[in-house]
């Protein structure tokens, strides 16, 4: 018998064999994104020491004044541009894009064209 297997599942096996490909350098780090029912998240991460250079979420001060919702594509948007400018404030200019499995539309999709349009390359 077949075993039908849940969205989180099917996710965490989509962000796994992505996960085999996508490796993140100090000079080219990985752009890890996290979206919850709530909240969206975006980190920089270093693979080669396992350590988060910066981060950014719809929790942060910063954003909490400018959205109202912290759940739709503005406010994915606003992190994105947020991620974007602390990366170029930092002098990295070029990631490598993780999804984390999910699907590369909706909100995922406004945080990856908002940091583009703000400057990262990838």
């Amino acid at each position: 018998m077949i075993k039908k297997l849940d969205r989180r599942t099917q996710r965490l096996r989509r962000h796994l064999r992505i996960r085999k490909k996508v490796f993140g350098t100090p000079e080219k780090p990985r752009l890890s994104i996290f979206r919850s029912e709530k909240h969206i998240y975006a980190q920089l991460i270093d693979d080669t020491k396992g350590h988060t250079i910066l981060s950014a979420s719809t929790l942060d001060p910063e954003l909490k004044q400018k959205i109202t919702k912290t759940y739709n594509r503005e406010a994915a948007r606003e992190v994105g541009k947020l991620i974007a400018q602390r990366a170029l404030a930092k002098g990295i200019d070029q990631v490598v894009f993780d999804r984390g499995g999910f699907k590369f539309h909706g909100r995922v999709k406004e945080l990856a064209d908002a940091a583009r349009e703000t400057g990262l390359k990838f």
